[in-house]
């Protein structure tokens, strides 16, 4: 017998929607068909600064979600402990931004991640890094 220690991508999704941040700014939590999630994000009037682009902060906090998901992918309850992101060019109203995380530590205490915001083309808008203290299991084993 097999037992799944990971959760269903179902229940991620489930829990990305009970954050309510993820539904204030309108991010998509976007089912991948190795069985992850992506969130995306249209950039609307109300996601952007003073200078008629995107937020670094709506960035920022896509980043951070979309790598706390990653961590969660992986069965691991996370709290950020500290987050670094590099703009790299403005982002403009009606631009689909695509937050992609990967692990590059999964350890017992802590976890490292990097996220990339790219577009539908691919191309590179910001990049983040953070550091994760694990608190605990993401959903509970029976």
């Amino acid at each position: 017998m097999v037992i799944n220690l990971h959760p269903t991508q179902e229940q991620i999704i489930e829990f990305c929607h009970s954050n309510t941040i993820i539904d204030t700014l309108n991010v998509d939590v976007v089912p991948m068909d190795d069985g992850s999630v992506h969130l995306e994000l249209l950039v609307e009037e109300k996601h952007t600064n003073f200078c008629d682009i995107c937020h670094g902060g709506v960035l920022t906090t896509m980043a951070d979600t979309a790598m706390g998901i990653v961590c969660n992918e992986r069965n691991k309850s996370v709290v950020t402990m500290n987050l670094t992101i590099t703009f790299i060019r403005p982002v403009n109203k009606l631009v689909k931004i695509t937050a992609v995380p990967r692990i590059l530590h999964d350890g017992h205490k802590t976890m490292v991640c990097e996220c990339d915001m790219v577009d539908e083309t691919n191309k590179l808008f910001a990049k983040a890094q953070a550091t994760f203290f694990v608190i605990g299991d993401f959903i509970k084993m029976e």
